[in-house]
């Protein structure tokens, strides 16, 4: 194998158990030497990927965090015609694979966006800059659906964003502890009725 191709295999295996580990314990609750024993590395091969603990949660956060966030729940609605159909979606699928993972410890980026919030501020705003790129596609998918005809123009695009954002965040958390099937399936319930409260009204 090529040796680059070698480094950059071996770097994404570091960061797909270091997030495990992460995502599991939390960040300041693992150290490098439980990172070391999950992967079977020295000291010096860890050394030689990655500066610090910092350095490597951060290229995690690139290479990672931002790929689930991006997959899961702003693709998904990219493009669609109607933005409420495609939000409804979104959260329904999202939810579901959360629904059916054993290893559920809530949102991963809510979970560390609350960990690193006044403790470390360069972290903070990675996770902070995945946040805004989610509400952003939020608020111009919403936009697009007044320009569409499937939202009122007088819709308050920005307070729709942040609410679903923060209620989204808010089941992921408690399924965590609770029947995660029955939160998914009454969240989403409540958040269809809300969805379609949206919606223009048309005339038959």
């Amino acid at each position: 194998m090529d040796k680059n191709l070698k480094r950059m295999a071996t770097m994404h295996r570091m960061q797909a158990k270091g997030l495990e580990l992460f995502y599991k314990k939390g960040f300041y609750n693992t150290s490098i030497d439980d990172i070391l024993k999950e992967l079977s590395l020295s000291k010096g091969a860890f050394y030689y990927h990655f500066q610090s603990k910092e350095d490597f949660f951060i290229s995690i956060i690139q290479n990672l965090i931002v790929r689930k966030v991006y997959s899961m729940l702003i693709e998904p609605i990219e493009g669609e015609s109607d933005p409420l159909v495609a939000i409804e979606h979104c959260f329904e699928n999202a939810l579901s694979t959360a629904e059916h993972n054993e290893f559920d410890y809530g949102f991963v980026l809510g979970n560390f966006i609350n960990e690193f919030n006044g403790r470390n501020d360069e972290i903070s705003k990675y996770l902070r800059d995945i946040y805004k790129v989610w509400e952003v596609n939020l608020v111009t998918t919403l936009q697009k659906g007044k320009t569409d005809g499937f939202v009122p123009r007088h819709l308050d695009s920005e307070g729709v964003a942040a609410y679903l954002i923060s209620s989204y965040m808010g089941i992921r958390m408690l399924m965590v502890e609770g029947n995660n099937k029955n939160l998914s399936y009454h969240f989403m319930q409540q958040t269809r009725q809300y969805l379609k409260s949206l919606a223009v009204t048309r005339l038959v």
